[in-house]
């Protein structure tokens, strides 16, 4: 039966062929008794037995490099195949004529390796005690005649390492279910915080649902029915020119129909639900006007028409916007010219001017902190005191210095005295008493006094017309004729016995301790501020007109302006740089107003030039009088806020989310606020 290897493989690619192309072949297992068990010869469904004890099932494996022991005994291979006719064919080969290439092994002990590598990193943790009696009743199951896999026992730290692998993941896991409920919770309570403040007062104002969050060209509906109002218009121009009554009156109707309909819609959630119907019916008259009417010609020459027009009116509208907000910001509220009525009269009932001032020794103390403030606003100045002394670490060394005119001078005085700030010391003088301050001393005082700015001022041609006396009406503003806004350029003239001095302007509010703006190191710089210059924006060329040699030749047009409202000037520096002559004589140079407009800021920035020192920048926010987009951040962390601008705290016209910052600082339990009925 001696079967060589050569025959052996010229069995095999004819029945590896018969199963491709029949599908049909039969393998039968022959049994042979061999001691190590059964094997399948060449992955060919060959059985392999050995005489004695059955023992599994082995692979005969012809790539590998060594032969097995089990080709040393007698064992006989039966193989069975289908030949190309389809006639079953049994041949057998003896193992000792197999070469050194076959390889015997037992392919169940390795599926068992495998499932048990597979189980092992999946199976859960299990205690060692019951993996030992599981490999004894599998060794005793394996006797029996069933074939299970010898499990060895683990090693008790691999065990324990795996048990503590399980519970680590374990706990991870519940830490990571416990803060995903933690920030569901937080994020579910948040969502309900923020809808308490929704106002919904205004239907579908808030609601995601609207269809403008839905449709991204949500005022698509208005721009077409401004579209077709516009078209309506000029082909109605077209019509009646060309006497086409009907068609004008039915243009004439549905434009001004349209224009009720869309009233001061913004975006298509604000029309009715009847304006649809009305851009249809205006579509329809439109296309009927163009089949009569169309002509590219006229229609654009209607169209430039109507432009130019539009532009004419919204240019006026500007200009009558522009002396409506400064006319606004000039008018004094009836509440705010009731106070300074009632204290004035209080002041004189109670014989207040006989009255001598307390503290004198602390006026001209330079160890204390001076502030200077000029002002002819009661309530505004009593504001500036109060939140720079309760923000104060030690509100009884700060001496305020507050300047005013005539008019307002027995008021403020009234007002102090009723309303002290705390352990502070404030001061009241009158301009008036100034007596070194003349028009032969000071020129900007000759100026305002001159003719020719009675004229600037006052119009004495007295123009008919907005646009004719509209010309530089910023500059308009009462406060250019008032000594009191060019009195920061005498301040060692006021104030003789001090060294620094903090200016503040009526219309700022501090909210931190200013005392270290004292300690500051300005390098013998005379002015300390905070520059206000972005970019491009807020330089000199801003304010100055370098188109003058004597600008031009003197100052860079690209220096950095800062602002007036906080200041801190060394007066030992002024004395000695002379800022007051500088200041003259560039006053005196512009007394045809060739090289700067009116106001203290241009002459201040040519006064100190290069004399500046620039301060932190969150010493010093602006911008609250003019600009509803500043950053929440800044105006919270700075020392001081500065309504500069029309839009004043005090006035309607301020700007809402602005106000509480100042109005925080007003006493509105004051008898005298509430009588001219000064309410939040």
């Amino acid at each position: 039966m001696g079967v060589h290897r050569r025959r052996i493989t010229s069995y095999i690619p004819s029945t590896i062929i018969v199963v491709f192309l029949f599908t049909q072949v039969v393998l039968h297992f022959g049994t042979i008794q061999a001691e190590d068990g059964s094997v399948v010869f060449g992955g060919l469904g060959v059985s392999l037995r050995t005489k004695g004890e059955d023992r599994g099932p082995l692979v005969c494996n012809p790539l590998a490099g060594s032969r097995s022991q089990q080709t040393d005994k007698d064992i006989d291979l039966i193989i069975s195949h289908s030949d190309a006719s389809g006639a079953v064919r049994v041949s057998s080969v003896k193992a000792r004529d197999l070469s050194s290439s076959w390889v015997w092994k037992n392919p169940i002990v390795e599926d068992h390796e495998k499932m048990n590598s597979a189980q092992d990193s999946f199976q859960p943790p299990v205690r060692y005690e019951d993996t030992n009696k599981n490999s004894v009743e599998e060794n005793q199951t394996g006797e029996s005649g069933i074939f299970h896999t010898h499990m060895p026992p683990m090693d008790p730290i691999k065990l324990q390492r795996r048990i503590l692998r399980h519970q680590r993941r374990d706990l991870r896991a519940a830490e990571l279910i416990r803060q995903d409920k933690e920030m569901g919770d937080q994020l579910e309570a948040a969502a309900i915080e923020r809808s308490k403040g929704l106002d919904t007062t205004v239907k579908g104002k808030y609601s995601i649902w609207r269809r403008d969050f839905e449709n991204p060209n949500s005022d698509a509906t208005v721009k077409l029915m401004r579209d077709q109002v516009i078209m309506a218009k000029s082909y109605a121009s077209i019509a009646k020119g060309k006497n086409e009554t009907g068609l004008y009156d039915s243009l004439i109707k549905l434009s001004r129909e349209s224009t009720r309909a869309l009233g001061e819609a913004t975006s298509d959630a604000e029309l009715l639900p009847s304006a649809v119907e009305q851009a249809k019916a205006m579509g329809h008259i439109l296309s009927v006007a163009k089949e009569k009417l169309y002509d590219c010609v006229i229609l654009a020459r209607k169209l430039r028409a109507m432009i130019q027009s539009t532009e004419e009116n919204v240019n006026a509208e500007k200009k009558r916007s522009a002396f409506l907000i400064q006319l606004a910001a000039k008018t004094v509220p009836r509440p705010l010219h009731c106070l300074p009525q009632l204290l004035m009269a209080n002041y004189y009932l109670q014989s207040l001017q006989t009255k001598g001032f307390a503290n004198k020794e602390k006026l001209e103390d330079p160890s204390l902190y001076h502030y200077a403030i000029f002002s002819d606003n009661v309530l505004a100045a009593s504001v500036v005191v109060n939140s720079t002394v309760l923000n104060a670490n030690e509100p009884g060394k700060h001496v305020f210095h507050i300047v005013t005119d005539k008019l307002n001078f027995a008021p403020m005085k009234m007002w102090f005295f009723v309303n002290p700030p705390g352990t502070a010391v404030a001061e009241v003088l009158n301009i008036d008493d100034f007596k070194w301050l003349n028009s032969s001393y000071c020129p900007v005082l000759r100026q305002l006094e001159s003719a020719e700015m009675k004229e600037y001022y006052f119009k004495a041609n007295n123009p008919s017309t907005l646009t004719v006396g509209s010309d530089n009406l910023k500059y308009r503003n009462p406060k250019y004729l008032s000594m009191l806004n060019h009195l920061r350029f005498y301040l060692p003239e006021v104030y003789p016995k001090l060294e620094k001095v903090l200016f503040l302007d009526d219309d700022i509010v501090v909210q931190k301790d200013l005392t270290p703006l004292w300690s500051v190191d300005m390098k013998g710089m005379v002015n300390g501020a905070v520059e206000t210059c972005k970019e491009s924006f807020h330089r000199f060329d801003k304010y100055l007109n370098f188109s003058n040699p004597k600008i031009s030749d003197n100052f860079d047009p690209n220096a950095c302006g800062w602002a007036f409202g906080m200041n801190m000037f060394d007066l030992k520096e002024w004395k000695k740089r002379d800022i007051t002559g500088i200041y003259h004589r560039w006053q005196e140079m512009n007394e045809n107003r060739t090289l700067w407009k009116l106001g203290s800021l241009p002459p201040g920035l040519i006064t100190f030039y290069n004399l500046t020192y620039p301060l932190d920048r969150s010493w010093h926010v602006l911008g609250l009088g003019y600009d509803p987009a500043l950053n929440q951040t800044e105006i919270e962390n700075a020392g001081v806020i500065h309504y500069n601008g029309n839009y004043k705290p005090w006035l309607d016209l301020a700007i809402v989310k602005y106000k509480p910052y100042w109005s925080r600082y007003v006493s509105f339990d004051s008898p005298y606020l509430q009588l001219c009925k000064i309410t939040e």
